[in-house]
């Protein structure tokens, strides 16, 4: 089948790469333009641009795929599916109607529409998630399903395991619905949920709340946007790793404490062990090297 991908992200990434792979070889590659990104913050291509030119695929890279520019690009590929996943940006009238399409959604939908759903299933504690193919509607992610397929989620996802198969599945899924062409039907009612973008406050290890959720809210970070928690000087420390405290009780809700070498963060109730580390302006470190650095109770 002649299709025409659209996607931004490494998730993206990979269900582009199984793609190339079938008959159903994107002829045309949508993505979103250059953006700072990393440590350094230099501007660099999207993952998904830097892949479809390694591959050889035509690609575009649109401040607005609704354009009149974008629209008339796509239409000239003359795809018979355009694919979406990942891409980062609503698709609206009259594109979306002007071309077949399908859309790779990494939860079960009803549940978790929107930006972070493979964050908010692993901060909520779901023991499961997984992806629909679906067909994308003006209103977000409440379009008719072809196809959907759970997978679980081990207590020690975090973001890029959970995220890792999760995109090989809707890889295998997307081919799926393109060999056999599914019949589609309407998403039920009950069981709506949203996923909201992560915003800056998500970040916080907010010490009112229970060290399973915060142990949780830092898998979920895990390695792409990262949690963190507040110094006695104003400052903050990344964690990139931690597990539960277990029988430890008194630690104060929000400090942080030394006891055996380990590094302890008290919650409400209950304390976090964090395991690993990452200082302002520096790499991840293993939490005992921070403490040999610096002072805590």
């Amino acid at each position: 089948m002649r299709t025409v991908y659209l996607g931004t992200s490494e998730f993206a990434v990979a269900v582009l790469e199984r793609l190339v792979a079938t008959p159903h070889r994107p002829v045309l590659v949508v993505t979103r333009p250059d953006r700072p990104r990393g440590r350094g913050r230099k501007v660099q291509p999207p993952p998904v641009a830097e892949r479809a030119a390694l591959l050889g695929i035509e690609t575009i890279q649109p401040d607005d795929v609704n354009g009149e520019q974008a629209r008339a690009a796509i239409a000239a590929a003359e795809p018979e599916a355009v694919l979406i996943c990942a891409y980062g940006a609503l698709v609206r009238e009259p594109l979306l109607s002007a071309h077949d399409m399908l859309n790779v959604h990494p939860s079960l939908l009803p549940r978790w529409r929107g930006a972070a759903p493979i964050e908010r299933a692993i901060d909520a504690g779901d023991e499961q998630t997984g992806v629909t193919i679906m067909r994308p509607t003006a209103e977000l992610d409440a379009g008719p399903i072809c196809l959907q397929r759970a997978e679980a989620i081990h207590p020690d996802d975090d973001y890029g395991s959970l995220a890792g198969r999760l995109a090989a599945l809707g890889g295998e899924l997307l081919v799926e619905a393109l060999d056999s062409q599914p019949a589609l039907r309407e998403q039920p009612e009950q069981g709506v949920t949203y996923a909201e973008k992560i915003d800056p406050s998500d970040r916080l290890l907010d010490p009112g709340r229970p060290a399973d959720a915060l142990e949780r809210r830092v898998r979920a970070l895990t390695p792409h946007i990262g949690a963190y928690v507040e110094l006695d000087d104003g400052g903050r420390l990344g964690v990139r790793r931690a597990a539960l405290a277990a029988g430890v009780a008194d630690v104060d809700p929000g400090a942080l404490e030394e006891r055996d070498s380990r590094l302890l963060y008290g919650a409400s109730p209950g304390a976090l062990e964090l395991l690993e580390v990452q200082p302002p302006g520096k790499r991840s470190m293993d939490a005992k090297a921070w403490l040999r650095g610096n002072r805590v109770r």
